[in-house]
């Protein structure tokens, strides 16, 4: 028997299927990728495919949206506190023309004027992005990244 190695962010699972492994409505999966919480893989018909990465993310937002009382712009907010600048090592001197640096009210991934790093780098599967999926505290990401 042969094993497969599945990378975390592969696109696996339909909606439907997300949904269920998920255990979060259809609806509230269109919510999170409309207002800019999750980021699915998008097939050349547009049809959104979820991964493994993206089921854990729903079930984080599950927990910050329902046991901690958060809402979306709560969330964008806390979720912008992560320093992608340090973890993609962007150069100081670009770190001021990027909207990512200077936002408190939106994640990175979010933010329309980037910088040369990012610019034209998929957000879906950038270590800023993913930083949540297997930690359901922001408090531990930021001690993890700033000693």
């Amino acid at each position: 028997m042969s094993e497969t190695n599945i990378q975390n962010t592969e696109p696996l699972y339909t909606l439907s299927v997300a949904s269920r492994i998920s255990n979060t409505p259809k609806h509230s999966i269109r919510q999170y990728v409309y207002v800019g919480l999750l980021i699915p893989y998008k097939t050349e018909t547009n049809r959104h495919l979820f991964s493994n990465a993206d089921i854990s993310r729903l079930i984080w937002l599950k927990k910050y949206l329902g046991d901690k009382n958060l809402n979306f712009a709560g969330i964008k907010a806390l979720l912008s506190l992560i320093p992608c600048w340090r973890i993609k090592g962007c150069d100081p001197k670009m770190r001021k023309e990027c909207e990512a640096y200077n936002s408190i009210e939106f994640p990175c991934w979010e933010a329309s004027n980037k910088g040369k790093e990012c610019k034209n780098s998929d957000c879906r599967v950038c270590k800023a992005y993913q930083i949540s999926e297997n930690i359901l505290d922001i408090k531990t990401i930021l001690t993890e990244i700033i000693p």
